[in-house]
């Protein structure tokens, strides 16, 4: 079959058994094929291609919903619904996104990229259809790592309460993005040794029928029985006792078992959780061996062999960088415990929890847990680092604020993938931290120019006992920038100027410095010298140099890789307000409006964030003061 002429779901009814299968094997070769040239997240979709198949073959979308969560794994959904053709373009610029986008399908019905979510919204879409007295199935479709999230278990808590006519699909494959940690997973755990589950309910229904009931005494006993023999024979029954007829589990991989399964969850009322075991990165032998979350998201690979085709770098991974600056300082320091809210893999601290397992924790997806049980480590004198990427910061905002701030505990927050992240897209982009953060009292907020400073910063974070501190830093790699030997503290506020000029002064920080550089040479060249700052310290700002500037009244210009709402150029023009400075004052940085995938350099060209767009900002800026009769050149 000709998945590119593939227009609607429909024709999978039609497909017999071999059909299915043969459908099957073709969906996992163009997949392996596409993601090889593209990247993207195969083991995801390599996993749930027979689940995708059986349930648009047991519903009729877009009249029933499907809601995937995280929506990583809707690949296979994609094709099935005519975006076939499409694949060359997956997580590029102007393409196809990589996660379920209202504006490409009817058939999306949810736009998502963080997990935990996919309950809560088919819970509103059920109660709709209900007040709408509308006839339609509202199927969720959510993993075992998402599940431990606090906002799906508030879902299924309310769902199991109202009785809510809903068939949720449990994609159990062990996996989130790295192994899945805790309780519920053990539960979890239990469920799929339990393959005699079904036969033994049944059977025990069937006892219990034949308990004689002569008397309140006597049925509050045969309750008790009953009770005592469920648990007895199956340790699963957390789903139950949440109100959900819970069916599984079900082999993820053999369609006709999820088809019957599925006509039954369609018979049922009220609730029903359905437990599907699936295999990560089935089909192809590199993912599906994949042990630590290496194959979850890829970038390109060969396909004969797994192999990763890797980009020529010359730094260090910044995550890399800033866990092993941590994992240095955790020898000579006791008190320092690493966090992470499932990311190990991501956010590179194998080598902490290699050599530090007992102060190493990995709390699944749980960003707000990971915040504050940071925060309980610090009342006690430890020292905790949380590295947690910038878009799933945003999810622990008020225990950041209320937990960490508010208290003024000393706990060191990493904010990796800060700034634009490329083909994730706006579900991922770490560019709002600055503007929900900078406003928090008691924080300090900084963001490192080259590897150098920022294992110097990381040392001033931990040596820093006077509140939460947080380092930006971004995704890919360093500069290969030479190392110091010995960490060292850097001066809280402290800002650095990187070159000298009396035209104007261009503030900046992080990843836009080399190209503001590079503007400022090429303003040099045109007779125009400007004063280039490093504004490390986003908050709190270097008041006194900010004041020398200001007081010679040259124009200022800001760059920022983040929103330009609130944030660091925001920051400026409060001083320059606050302290009655008149200095012409612009601003770049990403303006309001969310932006989708591509790679980086593509994006900052499309939102002006460029060494042209500097160039041509500082020239109309010293125009415009000459024209005020004070030439700055």
């Amino acid at each position: 079959m000709d998945l590119n002429n593939i227009t609607s779901p429909s024709f999978l009814k039609k497909l017999n058994k071999n059909e299915l299968e043969e459908l099957a094997s073709e969906i996992r070769s163009f997949l392996i094929k596409k993601c090889s040239i593209t990247g993207g997240h195969i083991g995801p979709n390599l996993g749930v291609v027979e689940l995708t198949i059986a349930l648009h073959r047991a519903f009729n979308s877009p009249k029933d919903k499907f809601i995937w969560d995280v929506g990583h794994q809707t690949y296979v959904h994609k094709i099935l619904t005519g975006r076939a053709n499409q694949f060359d373009t997956l997580r590029q610029y102007k393409g196809l996104s990589g996660f379920p986008k209202r504006n490409e399908s009817e058939h999306d019905e949810w736009e998502t990229g963080h997990s935990s979510t996919s309950l809560s919204a088919a819970m509103g879409m059920a109660v709709a259809r209900d007040l709408k007295k509308e006839d339609s199935y509202i199927v969720p479709i959510i993993g075992d790592g998402a599940l431990t999230g606090g906002m799906a278990l508030e879902a299924l808590n309310h769902i199991g309460h109202e009785k809510t006519r809903m068939i949720v699909i449990l994609n159990d494959n062990e996996m989130s993005i790295a192994p899945n940690v805790g309780a519920l997973h053990n539960i979890l755990g239990r469920l799929r040794t339990a393959k005699e589950y079904s036969k033994a309910k049944e059977e025990l229904e069937s006892l219990m029928k034949k308990v004689p009931v002569l008397g309140d005494k006597l049925a509050s006993t045969a309750e008790r029985l009953k009770d005592s023999l469920k648990y007895l024979v199956v340790s699963g029954v957390f789903f139950e006792e949440m109100g959900f007829k819970y069916l599984g589990p079900i082999d993820g991989h053999d369609i006709d078992s999820l088809e019957k399964t599925l006509d039954y969850a369609k018979k049922a009322k009220g609730p029903v959780l359905v437990h599907v075991i699936t295999k990560k990165g089935k089909g192809y032998k590199p993912a599906e061996e994949d042990t630590v979350g290496t194959w979850h998201g890829t970038g390109p690979y060969k396909m004969e062999t797994g192999d990763f085709v890797k980009s020529k770098v010359k730094g260090p991974a910044w995550s890399s960088l800033v866990s092993e600056s941590v994992r240095k300082l955790m020898k000579q320091d006791q008190r320092i415990v690493a966090i992470t809210p499932a990311m190990p893999v991501g956010s590179k601290m194998e080598g902490i929890q290699k050599d530090f397992p007992n102060r190493f924790f990995d709390v699944g997806i749980a960003e707000q847990h990971a915040v504050t049980m940071a925060a309980g480590l610090a009342t006690q004198g430890m020292k905790p680092f949380l590295a947690i990427y910038s878009t799933f910061l945003q999810r622990a905002y008020d225990q950041v604020l209320h937990d960490v701030a508010r208290q003024n505990l000393n706990v060191f927050i990493g904010i990796d993938r800060a700034g634009l992240v490329g083909a994730d897209g706006e579900t991922h982009q770490g560019v709002y931290d600055i503007s929900f953060l900078r406003h928090i009292p008691n924080l300090v907020l900084m963001m490192p120019k080259d590897e150098n400073e920022g294992q110097h910063m990381v040392k001033t974070a931990i040596e820093y006992n006077d509140g939460p501190i947080a380092m930006r830093y971004p995704r890919g790699n360093g500069y290969g920038v030479p190392l110091d030997e010995e960490m060292t503290t850097i001066p809280i506020g402290s800002w650095e100027v990187l070159k000298e000029g009396r035209a104007a002064t261009i503030l900046t920080f992080g990843t836009t410095i080399p190209m503001v550089m590079e503007a400022a040479k090429e303003l040099a060249s045109k007779g125009i010298e400007v004063k280039v700052v490093n504004a490390r310290f986003i908050k709190p700002m270097d008041e006194e140099l900010l004041h020398e500037i200001m007081s010679t009244n040259v124009p200022v210009l800001t760059v920022e890789e983040s929103v330009l709402q609130g944030g660091f150029g925001s920051a400026v023009l409060e001083f320059a307000g606050d302290n009655n400075y008149h200095n012409q004052i612009e601003r770049i940085g990403i303006p309001d409006q969310f932006i989708e995938q591509g790679s980086v350099d593509l994006l900052l060209e499309e939102i002006h964030i460029t060494k042209e767009q500097v160039v041509e900002q500082i020239q109309q800026l010293v125009i415009n003061k000459d024209r005020l009769g004070t030439k700055t050149v």
